[in-house]
């Protein structure tokens, strides 16, 4: 076996697969004095490093459990002139994490608040940071089934410790007085240390409906609002969009 032979195995099993695709290229660049061996091997290196780095950035958002993969670049904003796309854009920056703020997405069924909710959330994931979607009922029933099975401690430590959590569609099912105070000690622990992007079809006034308590619901709302952005939409749904435009054809 040459060693040329054994370096490509030896690649090969270090998983080093970057450096062994582009070996080639490189060696020819060397032996016609394009490169320095020094300047080569950087090079390879940083293939390398760029690769662990695009991996990394695919677990985040991998495990972030987002229902769809969509970025502003996805979202209509002509067809939601309501919306400010400079802000949601400065919101990508993440310079709202830095501040521990949270978001508040306000409006309609379908005007786009978990398209926005969910780009922000990928945008944070692909800078690695800790970033978690869950739809509030879905949440709800995991931290009741931890509370049956006396692990409700665990869950909630565990639903805290994203460096961005959020909770999509408050206030489209009804909530009961259990429901509100194991909600109610997460915002608590989320307080002031990490930040929270919440989605909801309900006028903040209402919120003492949807908890079935107004005294809880004042508590969750003083917390979330006390550092935030509240982004109230209004418009048309995007899911008759497609409708409209048929309707009405130019």
């Amino acid at each position: 076996m040459s060693e040329y032979t054994a370096l490509l195995n030896n690649l090969e099993e270090l998983k080093l697969l970057q450096i062994k695709d582009n070996l080639d290229d490189y060696i020819d660049m060397i032996t016609n004095g394009g490169k320095t061996v020094v300047d080569a091997l950087y090079e390879l290196s940083e293939l390398e490093i760029k690769l662990k780095e695009e991996k990394a950035i695919h677990a985040c958002v991998r495990v972030a459990n987002f229902p769809f993969i969509k970025t502003l670049d996805d979202f209509d904003f002509s067809f939601q002139p309501s919306i400010n796309q400079d802000k949601m854009r400065d919101l990508t920056t993440l310079r709202f994490l830095e501040k521990t703020e949270n978001i508040l997405f306000l409006g309609n069924s379908g005007v786009g608040k978990t398209h926005l909710a969910v780009a922000i959330g990928v945008a944070a994931a692909k800078k690695r940071k800790s970033t978690y979607f869950i739809n509030c009922h879905e949440l709800l029933l995991n931290l009741k089934k931890a509370k049956q099975e006396n692990r409700l401690e665990t869950r909630l430590k565990h639903y805290a410790k994203y460096r961005l959590l959020i909770i999509d569609e408050i206030g489209f099912l009804p909530i009961d007085q259990e429901e509100s105070n194991m909600f109610f000690q997460l915002i608590n622990r989320r307080y002031e240390k990490s930040s929270t992007i919440i989605t909801t079809n309900k006028e903040f006034s209402k919120w003492g409906e949807v908890f079935g308590d107004a005294t809880i619901a004042n508590a969750i709302l003083d917390r979330l609002l006390h550092h935030s952005r509240v982004e109230k939409i209004t418009g048309r749904s995007y899911r008759i969009k497609d409708k409209i435009i048929t309707n009405n054809p130019k």
